[in-house]
């Protein structure tokens, strides 16, 4: 992975005059294993660079023109000439918006060093909303930067798995704890802010009392003049971080007083890796620096004192803190870096998981109706067997039933229950977190919401199914073909019961055929082995949700029925949910049909390839001959001794008489349908089929289907 680094403007990369930002770099990138594909970029005055790829940019000292303005562009120049997979933004949120303007695919990691709320491009709330929606994670350097990240961010922010803290680094180096000498060190500026007026007053006095202990002060101010003198109080100015890092090495105290909200505190991390006694404020992010330490419970010159003169005087104590400081801290570089490149190949593992590991067990969020409303009435549906599929991979699926959370949820501040329905798809993917995300006919699930779901969770994928039919000459096809396109541009798979091939209005690059798939727990009938009464099964499911019939127009199939009746005679027919004898369901629906010979496969409007109803599985699954128009194509899957094709009613209506009369072949027709679907149809391999195609694995030898 290529991954480019931005420092802040004028941010010094050199060891001469490092700043913060690049020290935390430079030390956690050596331990990267992206360190060779990683290059940072900045400007600096100092040309002399450290041992990782860095390159200086160049920018215009141009009156009354934005420096940064200019490094940014000179920045995304470089960009458009060699792309990166990953770039990440030190300090600087504004330099996300000039990015994402020009370079707004890519991936972006934003750090954050200081608080969010008094920088630019991050202290406002819409800031931190641009910010959210347009970064792959957003690193905080302490609990107390998140937080204040989130002050006032609404309770989705809150959840967002984009933030993430990763605490900064530090070198623990061999010391011995009897070898540190009698010195109390303050490093940081010499202001008020720091504290340092509170700690001079307090180290005078136990220089005073304290003959034989020095303190070493380290940093300068030149804005706020404050000053202490004593003997024993070295004054050291500005020295470079080496030299700080020697002095803890040698101190037994340090003190860190921040009047200011500490985003996190180096000086106390650097005391603490070095084994010395800490005390420390209690601000911003400071009691996060130390696995041991003091912290001040008021923050004035009486209790800094007080502490630092027991610590002096029980010697015991103090080594025991020294000891427990060293021993337990555990923010190293190499630590860190893990952390970090963690999250990095978190991106890596997006577009192809199973590359890792290519047996993965899932988190499966399954939508769809799966009518507990109805009382087991339509239990046995598509959704449900699609389900089953997926369990019996080894899949973890939660089931997520639209439908009815819909109609539990209509009131009058939300009157088709739509609010409801998406708020709890968003707290139920944050507590699930879901790798798959499977949509079947969930129109009500807002396109906004998925898109947010998949910038949020960058691993999730999102496939869809669909069930309807889509023929133009067909019933309801500008409905359906609405509700196909509606998610389409953030769906990863869309799974259709149709060919995609013959659909002009779809791209194919993500489309593709599904079977409606049979399921060996709900397809349980063997009527190929028994003899039965009734020759000729149909049922039409209209009136679905009332379970009884509605009154409507004729639908076409009624027609066609009826002319078949009269053109079979002597052919018995058990004729549901038409010529006013109600639909049956559930139970009801096995009884009756666990007593025909021959199922008719006759869907809505005219045939369009590989289209068919759920009902094919019902009659083909359960040892039924199935009776199918040759204009589906499904003789690309199926020969005649396996399924009877017609072209017309009449050659139907001979096909029907021929089979009633001639019970040998109708149960070798019925048995070889039955068993090859089951074994190439079944649910399982459909789900198999929509986790493959939706992941791009791309292994199609054990989907038949998908060879044609």
């Amino acid at each position: 992975m290529k991954i480019s680094i931005l420092l802040p403007f004028k941010e010094n990369f050199s060891p001469d005059y490092a700043g913060a930002v690049s020290l935390f770099i430079n030390d956690t990138i050596k331990y990267s294993k992206f360190k060779h594909t990683s290059t940072v970029y900045g400007y600096t005055e100092y040309k002399k660079k450290f041992q990782n790829s860095y390159v200086n940019i160049e920018t215009s000292n141009r009156l009354f023109f934005s420096s940064n303005k200019d490094y940014v562009k000179k920045f995304i120049s470089i960009e458009k000439k060699s792309e990166s997979d990953l770039i990440e933004i030190h300090n600087r949120p504004i330099y996300l918006n000039y990015l994402v303007k020009s370079l707004s695919k890519r991936n972006y990691i934003l750090y954050f060093h200081n608080d969010p709320l008094s920088m630019n491009g991050s202290s406002s709330k819409n800031d931190r909303i641009f910010l959210l929606k347009n970064c792959f994670k957003i690193i905080f350097n302490s609990n107390w930067s998140k937080k204040r990240f989130l002050d006032g961010m609404s309770s989705d922010a809150i959840n967002s798995e984009k933030l993430t803290v990763i605490n900064q680094s530090a070198a623990k180096n061999k010391i011995q704890i009897k070898r540190k000498k009698n010195i109390i060190t303050f490093v940081g500026k010499l202001n008020r802010s720091k504290g340092y007026d509170l700690f001079g007053k307090a180290v005078i006095k136990i220089l005073k009392k304290h003959k034989n202990w020095k303190a070493y002060v380290a940093g300068d101010e030149p804005r706020d003049k404050i000053d202490f003198n004593h003997a024993r109080l070295v004054k050291l100015g500005f020295i470079n971080h080496t030299e700080i890092i020697n002095l803890y090495k040698i101190s037994s105290i340090a003190v860190v007083c921040s009047r200011w909200e500490e985003p996190f505190g180096r000086t106390s991390l650097e005391a603490s890796a070095n084994g010395c006694a800490v005390i420390i404020s209690n601000r911003g992010g400071l009691p996060e620096t130390l696995t041991n330490g003091i912290i001040l419970k008021n923050l004035n010159v009486k209790e800094i004192y007080e502490r630092i003169d027991k610590l002096i005087i029980n010697k015991t104590k103090r080594k025991q803190l020294q000891k427990l400081s060293y021993k337990n801290f555990y923010l190293t570089h190499k630590f860190v870096s893990d952390q970090i490149d963690n999250v990095r190949k978190s991106l890596v593992n997006i577009s192809k998981p199973f590359l890792i590991n290519k047996d993965k067990k899932l988190r499966i969020l399954h939508i769809t109706n799966f009518n507990e409303r109805h009382n087991g009435r339509l239990f046995f549906n598509t959704g449900r067997r699609i389900n089953n599929g997926f369990i019996r991979l080894g899949h973890s699926v939660l089931e997520f039933s639209d439908r009815d959370i819909v109609s539990r949820s209509k009131n009058y501040r939300d009157l088709n229950g739509s609010k409801t329905l998406n708020d709890k798809l968003i707290k139920t993917c944050y507590h699930f977190k879901p790798d798959l995300l499977v949509l079947g006919h969930a129109d009500m699930i807002s396109l906004d919401i998925i898109d947010s779901l998949k910038s949020e969770y960058s691993n999730l994928k999102v496939a869809q199914w669909f069930l309807d039919p889509l023929n133009s000459n067909g019933p309801d096809y500008h409905k359906n073909k609405k509700r196909i396109l509606d998610k389409i541009d953030v769906i990863d798979g869309n799974f259709l019961t149709t060919a995609p091939d013959v659909l002009k209005f779809l791209n194919k690059t993500n489309s593709y055929f599904i079977p409606n798939p049979c399921d060996h727990s709900i397809e349980t009938l063997s009527n190929h082995k028994k003899n039965c009464s009734n020759d000729v099964f149909f049922a039409l499911s209209h009136g679905v949700h009332r379970g009884k019939l509605k009154n409507r127009t004729t639908d076409d199939r009624e027609i066609f029925i009826n002319k078949l009746m009269m053109k079979c005679n002597n052919v018995r027919f058990d004729i549901y949910g038409m010529n006013g004898v109600q639909p049956i369901w559930a139970d009801q629906y096995f009884k009756n049909i666990s007593n025909s010979k021959m199922g008719l496969n006759l869907s809505r409007g005219s045939p369009i390839k590989y289209y068919s109803s759920d009902r094919i599985t019902q009659i083909i699954g359960n040892g039924l001959v199935t009776l199918i128009d040759e204009k589906t194509f499904y003789r690309d899957f199926f020969e005649s001794n396996e399924m009877v094709f017609y072209s017309t009613i009449d050659h139907l209506a001979d096909q029907i008489q021929k089979i009633s009369k001639d019970e040998k072949l109708r149960k070798k027709i019925a048995k070889n349908g039955k068993e090859k679907y089951m074994k190439y149809f079944n649910s399982t391999i459909v789900a198999d089929y929509i986790v493959n195609k939706t992941f791009d694995k791309g292994n199609n030898n054990k989907f038949i289907w998908a060879k044609k």
